[in-house]
């Protein structure tokens, strides 16, 4: 089966295409360099994924607070990860970088704070 990809590993954004049999792949191609081809092995045999969201912050100066992972889950752990996200609840001060929770759902990732908020 023949699968095309768009690589997002460099600001290039090969368009690539990628033979595939199960999950043995035969031929990539389109990628400007090897990081490409390490694009569509991982998206084929272990597609990994980092999350942005948001948290709610009680007493701040906005309502919410931008979170992201310090690395990436497997893509099929998305949800569970979602999920411990909407139970946080935060108070003001929050600060850039600040742990919210550490090693979410045992997959040796953080969610962390991307800004501050700081108390109304």
């Amino acid at each position: 089966m023949r699968k095309e990809y768009t690589c997002i590993m460099c600001p290039t954004g090969c368009e690539m295409e990628a033979e595939i049999d199960g999950m043995t792949i035969s031929s990539v191609e389109g990628a400007a360099c090897n990081k490409g081809v390490e694009y569509v092995e991982q998206e084929i045999l272990n597609p990994q994924r980092n999350i942005a969201t948001s948290v709610l912050v009680e007493n701040g100066d906005i309502p919410l607070v931008s979170v992201r992972l310090t690395g990436t889950i497997p893509k099929a752990r998305i949800f569970d990860v979602m999920n411990e996200i909407k139970k946080v609840r935060l108070s003001a001060p929050v600060k850039m970088g600040q742990i919210l929770i550490k090693n979410v759902v045992g997959l040796d990732s953080d969610v962390i704070a991307t800004k501050n908020v700081y108390v109304k």
